[in-house]
């Protein structure tokens, strides 16, 4: 019998080959299924009223032994956030001051309580207590009331503004429906308006929310500058270094773009089948986890870099990132932000609260003043630099500026939204940070501007109406502003 022709063998192994279903050719999804099976993962345990009583907990707990608040104001405007609806005429709440905690409760069915630790903020409970030993967190810098603004607190009286604008702008911010807590606006590097709620002064640490996602992207900036991480490079996170795991694809550049592909439901997603409280991407809020471990622990949903959509895993990840990096250089995690970045601009406090493992919950759980908030959107507007000093890359307030490619809108960059579609009565080159109940820094390079609005979640449905009439103002005002 004749050989079989060498191109016949050639073409028959080329054939097997491609409907051989090698690893590398499978779905990235269906990968990393593989590595971490979806129903494997850890997931939202528990009634919604039981999980939504967490956060209302934890947030009266920081308004009142934080912000020093007084309870019945912080109970009946914000916390219960998360909590749905039906459960808000049924819950109530009791304040330890002995022990430093605030229970809530509905009858003998739910119970829930977060106590204050210092300058790590208010944890919830849990039987396990705590994993980790709470530090004191200093500034080093000297008083506030001792140096100019921006690195201290002594302003002086904006000049060449029409007054009149000025003061509708604020009356506007201010609307009462809104319960704005605090309305800041700084032109040219100075502050020309500065309302606050009844209250509320300019040293009272604010709930911030998602604003905080922001945050983690500065911090996260410092470690880019310093040269410790890359855009550009796989994700540093040992749970994605399998061979053959398809998450080891992720890259910085898709955290910052929240496009990493990591499935965590959330309320923004197009179909959600369970209450706000019982979402994978709320848990982080409603348990006593380790947020770190719950978020990196997820599969594939999509190819990373493929799709943009608004979930905690991808600025939960850059903490869990930063945690690594700062650790393994023997440097302590807890006071790393003041070191690195709150001293140097001028931030005396910051409250970042942790799990009960110290792990920072940055993509909501952070507070913060309205100044304090000013002067970060201060060192965006001025492109990174401080006094002089280079703080963030060559680039980066472009790259965070910048539309996700993977987003449908070009409403998201870097860890900030983007008002190129129109959000607010800005121009179109104006981002900004943004969390849940009306909190909001905006910087705005074309007009040298940076507002900051902060408020009660109770408040939020007429959060945008206030503020868009009150940058109608703002942006007139500073237009026709004459020069001194």
């Amino acid at each position: 019998m004749n050989a079989t022709p060498r191109w016949i063998f050639t073409f028959l192994c080329i054939c097997l080959s491609c409907a051989t279903p090698r690893q590398e050719q499978l779905d990235p999804v269906a990968r990393s299924l593989e590595f971490q099976p979806w129903e494997e993962t850890q997931q939202p345990v528990g009634t919604a009223a039981y999980l939504g009583a967490g956060p209302t907990a934890k947030c009266l707990c920081t308004a009142v032994f934080e912000s020093q608040r007084k309870p019945e104001e912080a109970f009946a405007n914000g916390g219960k956030i998360i909590l749905p609806e039906e459960f808000h005429e049924l819950i109530d709440y009791e304040i330890n001051y002995d022990t430093k905690q605030a229970f809530v409760f509905m009858g003998d069915s739910v119970r829930r309580s977060a106590t204050y630790h210092g300058d790590q903020g208010c944890i919830l409970d849990t039987p396990g207590g705590l994993h980790f030993t709470p530090v004191k967190v200093t500034s080093s810098l000297p008083p506030a009331e001792n140096m100019d603004w921006p690195m201290g607190d002594r302003t002086t009286p904006a000049q060449g503004y029409d007054a009149q604008l000025l003061a509708s702008a604020g009356q506007a911010a201010m609307d009462p429906r809104a319960l704005t807590a605090a309305f800041l606006v700084i032109h040219k590097g100075n502050i020309i308006i500065e309302k606050y709620g009844e209250g509320v002064n300019k040293d009272m640490q604010l709930e911030s929310w998602s604003m905080g996602k922001s945050l983690t992207g500065t911090l996260v900036g410092r470690l880019l500058h310093m040269g410790k991480l890359t855009l550009d490079q796989k994700a540093p996170v040992k749970e994605w270094q399998r061979e053959g795991d398809p998450r080891g694809e992720i890259t910085i550049r898709n955290l910052y773009n929240m496009s990493s592909g990591l499935k965590f439901p959330s309320h923004h997603d197009s179909i959600v089948s369970v209450p706000i409280s019982q979402l994978t991407h709320m848990y982080i809020y409603t348990e006593a986890i380790n947020v770190f471990d719950y978020a990196v622990n997820r599969p594939l949903e999509f190819a990373p870099g493929t799709k943009g959509l608004y979930r905690n895993s991808d600025p939960l990840t850059l903490g869990y990132i930063l945690r690594d990096i700062v650790e393994k250089e023997g440097r302590n995690y807890w006071t790393w932000p003041q070191e690195e970045l709150f001293d140097k601009i001028g931030i005396r406090r910051q409250l970042l609260e942790t799990d009960p493992y110290g792990n920072f919950i940055m993509s909501g759980y952070d507070f913060g003043t309205a100044r304090n908030w000013g002067r970060i959107g201060l060192l965006y507007l001025q492109g990174g630099v401080w006094n002089g000093e280079r703080l963030l890359p060559e680039g980066f307030t472009e790259f965070v500026s910048t539309p996700a490619p993977a987003w449908k809108r070009p409403e998201y960059g870097g860890m900030f939204w983007l008002n190129r579609i129109g959000t607010y009565a800005l121009p179109e080159d104006a981002y900004y940070a943004a969390g849940a109940g009306g909190q909001v820094t905006i910087i705005v390079p074309s007009l040298d501007l940076v507002v900051v609005r902060m408020g009660h979640s109770d408040g939020s449905a007429f959060m945008n109406e206030s503020l868009n009439r009150a940058l109608e103002l703002v942006v007139k005002c500073v237009s026709e502003r004459k020069e001194q």
